[in-house]
């Protein structure tokens, strides 16, 4: 049951954080939760990733419906040489999941360091 308050509550709290900072909030959203909900560190870092890859995959998925795949079929002849909207989110939620699975991980590290002093 934690597990999922932490997956959620690391969704939201990047959601909600994104509106007024730059990417990488992410980070500091899985690193927040991670240090208030005790879990151990491979699920938070778990809880890190799936948090923010299903936040991205839906973002990215739902942007990409809203303007027919355009931008999305571009931006991914660009970077992934290859015409593929849904690969393009793929990645983006895989980038965004990994980031927040190694502050997930940091802050359970931290916390569990912290708790043993």
């Amino acid at each position: 049951m934690k597990l999922f308050i932490n997956i959620l509550l690391t969704a939201i709290l990047a959601f909600a954080l994104s509106f007024w900072f730059p990417w990488w909030i992410v980070a500091v959203a899985a690193f927040a939760v991670a240090v208030v909900i005790p879990l151990k560190p491979w699920q938070s870092a778990l809880a890190g990733f799936l948090g923010v890859f299903l936040l991205w995959v839906l973002l990215s998925a739902w942007i990409n419906a809203s303007n027919e795949g355009l931008l999305a079929e571009r931006i991914s002849r660009l970077l992934l040489k290859t015409s593929s909207a849904s690969l393009l989110v793929l990645v983006s939620g895989l980038i965004g999941g990994l980031t927040a699975a190694a502050a997930a991980l940091t802050g359970s590290l931290i916390r569990r360091l912290k708790m043993n002093e």
